[in-house]
Parts: C-alpha cells; sequence; structure tokens
C-alpha cells in the first residue's frame, strides 16, 4: 500500500484522524463558548448537535460552522435550562451547608438533597442531546429526555459514568493537574460526548428524519422533509412511558 493510499481520507487512518480533528475542533470550541459559564448549556448543547451531525453523514463536516449553528438554535432553550439548574443546584449546596451547620437529625436531610441533585445531573445529561437532536418545546423535550434515559437504563449508566469518574479523578489527583487540563482542553469533552451521542444516536434514529451524506435533512423542491417518518408515533411514545411508570 502506497503512503499516500494510506493517508487519504478514505482509509480507515484516514477517516479516524479526520473525526479526531473533527473532535478537538468542536472541543476547543466548547471550551471557549463555555468561558461565561451561563452559556455551558448552549455550548454542550452544540458539542452534541456536531457529534451527532458526524455520526450520522458518511461526508466530513465543518465543526465550526456546525458548532455556531447548534449554538445559535439552542441558545435561548438551553440557557434557560442551563441557569435553572444552576440555581436548583446552588440552593440544593446551600441546603447541604446548613445541613451540616445544624447538625443533628437535619443530617438525614443531606441525602434527600444527594438523591435530588442525582436525578437533576441525569436529567441534564440527556436534556441537552435531546436538544441537539430535536425541536420541541422544553416540556416536550424534558419529558423525553427522561424517557430516553429510562428507556435504555445501561446506557444510562455508561453514559454518567464517563461523565462522572474522569471529573472525579481530575479532581481527586492535584499533582496531574495541569495534564489532565490539557486533555480536556484539547479532547476531553468532546471523546466523552462523541460516546454519548454515539449510544444516544441508536435510540434517536427512529425517531429522526432522513438525512443526506453529509448529514443535512433532504428536501424535496419546496423545502420540505421527505425523510422517513418517525417508526413510532407520539401516542405509541406517550402509552410505554405509562408502561415504565412515568
Amino acid at each position: 500500500m502506497k503512503f499516500g493510499d494510506l493517508i487519504s481520507n478514505e482509509s480507515a487512518f484516514g477517516k479516524v484522524m479526520t473525526r479526531l480533528g473533527i473532535v478537538i475542533a468542536a472541543n476547543v470550541l466548547f471550551c471557549l463558548f463555555s468561558l461565561p459559564v451561563f452559556t455551558i448549556g448552549a455550548a454542550y448543547t452544540a458539542l452534541y448537535h456536531v457529534m451527532l451531525k458526524t455520526l450520522r453523514g458518511d461526508e466530513v463536516i465543518n465543526p465550526f460552522v456546525q458548532f455556531w449553528r447548534g449554538f445559535k438554535d439552542n441558545f435561548k432553550q438551553a440557557t434557560l435550562c442551563w441557569i435553572v439548574l444552576l440555581a436548583v443546584a446552588a440552593f440544593g449546596a446551600f441546603d447541604v451547608y446548613w445541613c451540616h451547620q445544624l447538625g443533628g437529625f437535619l443530617t438525614v436531610f443531606q441525602y434527600a438533597i444527594y438523591g435530588v441533585g442525582l436525578l437533576l445531573a441525569i436529567v441534564a445529561l440527556y436534556l441537552f442531546p435531546t436538544m441537539a437532536a430535536f425541536r420541541d418545546t422544553i416540556p416536550h423535550l424534558l419529558r423525553n429526555a427522561i424517557y430516553f434515559a429510562l428507556h435504555k437504563p445501561l446506557h444510562l449508566i455508561v453514559i454518567f459514568f464517563f461523565h462522572a469518574v474522569p471529573i472525579a479523578l481530575t479532581l481527586s489527583d492535584p499533582q496531574y493537574l495541569p495534564v489532565y487540563g490539557f486533555i480536556w482542553v484539547t479532547c476531553g469533552y468532546g471523546l466523552i460526548v462523541l460516546l454519548g451521542a454515539t449510544l444516544l444516536l441508536r435510540q434517536f434514529v427512529q425517531y429522526l428524519p432522513a438525512v443526506d451524506s453529509s448529514g443535512e435533512l433532504i428536501e424535496d423542491a419546496d423545502g420540505e422533509d421527505k425523510g422517513q417518518a418517525p417508526e413510532r408515533s407520539e401516542a405509541e411514545i406517550l402509552r410505554e412511558m405509562e408502561e415504565l411508570g412515568m
């Protein structure tokens, strides 16, 4: 095999390096757009938008264009949801602090607060990627996020593990914090989201319209989407959610 064939975009090595380049570019954009803090929700949604677009199409996408599109289109909803989650988390942290300060029987309540915090983390892990994949109202997106989380518990465990454990390892080893910081800034978040998008796309794809080789929606001359209709209707989804006890 010639060296040129080995490094071409059509070779296995070329495809891996191209996808890695997309991950790195989107990851750096995520870090930059997250600096104001209140935009983290929109940036996280945009990162998922890039990864879902990459996985659904065969052609090479422009991560800068797609990230900005995902950020701009979901800014209002994602920012509102993120601010609400931050406010609830801050209120929970305040309650835990006072439970420790007052002591006694009140310390028991901190475990209930931890449980609520865990549920909020799960909702956040599924709400933003659901927002990146579907256009809907926040209540419907929240309902669908909970549905996807409960429908595949194993996927939920894997996604939660790869979000929580790397962060815990980073915080528990200050000696190598610069190394961890470099990894996070270059590709850490992107790789985790790519894994999450790979798992979630298996659940999302049956409800998404068809796309072309570049991951864009297929439209007819009138601009109407020609993608396949979801395999299950909303009524069927709601019926399945009721069976799950929701």
